[in-house]
């Protein structure tokens, strides 16, 4: 389980693909505290740690990843939001956060509002999973969603989140991950049962 919250970047530097599993190659400031097994999540994607050199580690993403999350479309040289797994006695400062990456949204602006940075997403298929003021993952990031529409909604940025993470990458046409709240997910499911 995750938090949302970002403990660091990494750098891609190589990318292998081996059949339909695609290899990352990362190196980044956490990487002498990581352990092979350990659950890590880069832009929101638990992936599996499955080799550590030096100062970088390997990550393996299979087809059904790969198909739901932008990581395919990572190159080298490219950052990706990092966290660890939350320690059991650790402090919950995001929401619940799986890892699991529900689809991909599309950034339709940035606007800056001195200082701070208010994105907009489209959301193929819908938002009936967001509502307003709830908890959405994006990259990885926990945040506060408003002015949800049917299919749109937006986030506001603060400067040191813009700064510490890879959101200050993201532009209009820009994909990134989305994982919706899992109450929202259970909630659906509930209600369709009935």
């Amino acid at each position: 389980m995750f938090t949302g919250i970002i403990e660091a970047t990494g750098t891609i530097s190589a990318i292998e693909t081996d059949g339909g599993n695609v290899h990352f190659f990362i190196r980044s400031s956490i990487t002498n505290a990581l352990k092979v097994d350990q659950s890590v999540a880069h832009n929101g994607v638990c992936l599996t740690v499955v080799e550590i050199k030096n100062e970088i580690y390997k990550v393996t993403a299979i087809k059904e990843t790969l198909d739901k999350a932008n990581l395919g479309k990572l190159k080298p040289s490219d950052k990706v939001n990092l966290e660890r797994s939350m320690a059991s006695h650790g402090r919950f400062d995001g929401h619940v956060v799986q890892g699991h990456v529900d689809q991909i949204a599309i950034c339709n602006s940035v606007t800056e509002q001195d200082g701070s940075y208010v994105f907009n997403f489209e959301v193929p298929g819908g938002t009936n999973l967001i509502v307003e003021k709830g908890s959405i993952c994006i990259n990885g990031i926990s945040l506060t969603c408003f002015n949800v529409t049917d299919t749109s909604f937006e986030v506001a940025i603060i400067p040191f989140t813009y700064e510490h993470t890879n959101i200050n990458k993201v532009e209009a046409g820009t994909d990134v991950n989305i994982e919706f709240d899992i109450l929202g997910k259970y909630v659906q499911k509930m209600m369709v049962g009935r």
